[in-house]
């Protein structure tokens, strides 16, 4: 072995304590504010367009109507406007969710689809395209069933054009108002089979909307589904309020927290 000298080791530099905590401090200072004017922005602009808004507007202001004629019958509606204190109080009454154990949902345990409940030769998808669409034309063969018509959407506001058929009749669907799912999950799985089918074919728990739009929404409650067109919202709820309300459905602290917060927002 030699006797060299061992290669010395080359000492690492590291920073003096506290200078890079120090460096870090306007960096965070700089993001704090960021977070802070996005959070205004945010907050002015669902003040002014409503809570899950898009920038519409919330009106509780509704044109006449047959499901509106209802909600006037209850107390819900007056002079043409949402009374979002008698809304407000119907949805206080409601139920809490008691959070059972419920069997899976049964889509079969609601009867037949579009059963016509209502005796009037009609089924209940015809009936609501019926009242629903402008420009109505039906068969030759059948007064009962709808083969085109126009729909003025509420769920997004545009206007669809319904043509029955194979591969076009699902542009327009028929949406539950409380899905037929979500109404298991709050208390219908315990019904009798008679009382689920009166909800399932219930006229004022239809409408005919969107398809995807309807897709869409799927089993969901308000506090994670409203309808895109922000000036229908207020309606919205209180149709799903009242439906709840009807049949005695209980509800879960979020959906009944969204229904309160847009009717807040609703001028």
């Amino acid at each position: 072995m030699g006797g060299g000298r061992r290669p010395g080791r080359r000492r690492r530099w590291s920073p003096r304590p506290g200078r890079g905590r120090r460096a870090l401090r306007p960096l965070l200072a700089g993001i704090a504010a960021v977070i802070v004017v996005v959070s205004v922005v945010v907050g002015v602009r669902e003040a002014a367009s409503g809570p899950d808004g898009d920038g519409g507007p919330l009106s509780a202001s509704v044109d006449d109507g047959p499901v509106v004629g209802v909600l006037v019958r209850a107390g819900l509606v007056r002079d043409g406007r949402i009374d979002v204190a008698a809304v407000r109080a119907m949805t206080d009454g409601l139920d809490p969710d008691p959070r059972v154990r419920d069997p899976r949902y049964d889509r079969d345990a609601f009867g037949p689809a579009w059963a016509d409940t209502d005796g009037d030769g009609c089924d209940q998808r015809d009936d609501v395209l019926s009242r629903d669409l402008v420009d109505v034309r039906v068969s030759a063969s059948d007064a009962c069933r709808v083969v085109s018509g126009h729909l003025d959407d509420v769920y997004t506001g545009r206007g669809i054009d319904f043509v029955r058929g194979a591969r076009t009749s699902a542009a327009v669907q028929i949406d539950h108002f409380v899905p037929l799912s979500w109404a298991w999950q709050h208390g219908a799985w315990a019904w009798s089979d008679a009382r689920r089918e009166r909800l399932a074919t219930d006229l004022d728990e239809l409408q005919a909307v969107d398809g995807p739009s309807n897709q869409e929404k799927s089993d969901q409650g308000p506090a994670t589904w409203l309808p895109p067109d922000s000036a229908y919202r207020c309606l919205y709820v209180t149709r799903f309020a009242f439906v709840v309300h009807r049949y005695r459905l209980s509800i879960d602290d979020q959906d009944r927290a969204a229904i309160d917060r847009v009717l807040g927002a609703c001028s």
